[in-house]
């Protein structure tokens, strides 16, 4: 172990040698690898975390250059999945330390075995839906876990240590209803505040990574970047206060598939993602040949990662983009239409 390199953390007083030893010896599982996992990912990696795991299902497009600081046109131009593009950035950026890219969506199904072993996992996450299923694992392995988001110019984190902290849904119990909350859809989002918030969330990772639970920010960190408004809400009260299903009844009804759906609205996309039940091998190099020599489809392109192509359809009649993975998951932009969506699955793909 070459400490070296970490010379100007391990100068830190809060961190030291010993801490700097742990944090090489940590693994730490990154969920979601866009906004704010990428500022993670970036972070923890040049911080010297001995394994970094990144997950995420999607890949890497223009737009996403703004804000999404791991990735740039090499990689949209590839088609790239945004963990493989990552993973192959930071085994440049540190080449002491394991990284693993996964290219796959965390789900009730999976998350226990992809958050296995962990010693703090991050949310990167961009919904409820995946927080709450991985809030559920990580009370339920008491496994402590960062919650992190940002939209427009407000960003908000806490550190969730189960038994001790209040967990996510001590403080939210249900995720607010589609359309009543903005999203970067509705929203946009300020790249400044995205790289603030990753940060802040990293940090709060460093600290238990280096064995310095005690300190961890205690409140609910909460910044509007524009206006420079920054509050630290206390709520180590609220696990007390609350009847948490998750904390107090320890019942974990998102991990458990009740509280989950097969259908994933984007962040900042005009796009569903289908995530069939029954799941499946695909062989993309088949369904590309067979695509192409389907009417109406066009831009057939294919990989070892996903196969894209352009379908007849979506809102408007502006046309469908549809990418689809080897494990049977695709993601259809051109629409928000759940049952649009689900019709061109059936059609292309296969009910």
């Amino acid at each position: 172990m070459n400490l070296d390199r970490y010379n100007r953390q391990v100068l830190i007083r809060q961190i030291g040698e010993e801490g700097q030893k742990k944090i090489c010896g940590a693994k730490a599982v990154v969920a979601g690898c866009g906004a704010l996992g990428s500022v993670i990912s970036n972070v923890l990696a040049r911080a010297g975390v001995g394994h970094l795991v990144i997950i995420d299902r999607d890949f890497v497009e223009e737009s996403n250059l703004q804000r999404q600081v791991l990735f740039d046109e090499q990689d949209c131009r590839e088609n790239m999945p945004k963990a493989a593009a990552a993973e192959r950035k930071l085994k440049q950026v540190n080449s002491q330390i394991q990284v693993t890219g996964l290219v796959v969506d965390m789900n009730p199904a999976n998350v226990e075995e992809l958050i296995k072993g962990a010693d703090v996992v991050v949310d990167g996450a961009d919904n409820f839906e995946t927080r709450f299923v991985l809030n559920d694992a990580c009370v339920k392995h008491n496994l402590p876990w960062v919650y992190g988001a940002a939209v427009g110019t407000t960003g908000m984190s806490m550190t969730i240590i189960p038994g001790q902290t209040p967990c996510l849904r001590c403080l939210f119990e249900t995720a607010p209803p589609p359309g009543m909350a903005p999203t970067c859809d509705t929203a946009g989002v300020l790249g400044a505040l995205t790289g603030l918030i990753g940060s802040y969330e990293a940090s709060e990772a460093l600290k238990i990574c280096a064995g310095r639970r005690e300190a961890i920010n205690p409140t609910l960190f909460s910044i509007d970047l524009w206006s420079g408004e920054l509050h630290q809400f206390k709520i180590a009260k609220a696990r007390e206060a609350a009847d948490c299903p998750a904390c107090k009844r320890r019942n974990f009804e998102f991990l458990e598939g009740q509280g989950a759906s097969t259908t994933t609205g984007l962040c900042g996309r005009n796009a569903v993602q289908i995530n069939p039940h029954s799941g499946g091998v695909l062989d993309l190099q088949e369904l590309a040949a067979r695509l192409a020599a389907t009417g109406g489809i066009t831009g057939v392109q294919v990989n070892r990662f996903l196969l894209k192509f352009n379908a007849p359809g979506g809102d408007g009649g502006g046309g469908l983009e549809i990418t689809v993975f080897p494990d049977s998951r695709a993601i259809i932009k051109g629409t928000k239409k759940v049952p649009d969506a689900r019709t061109a699955y059936a059609k292309y793909i296969g009910a």
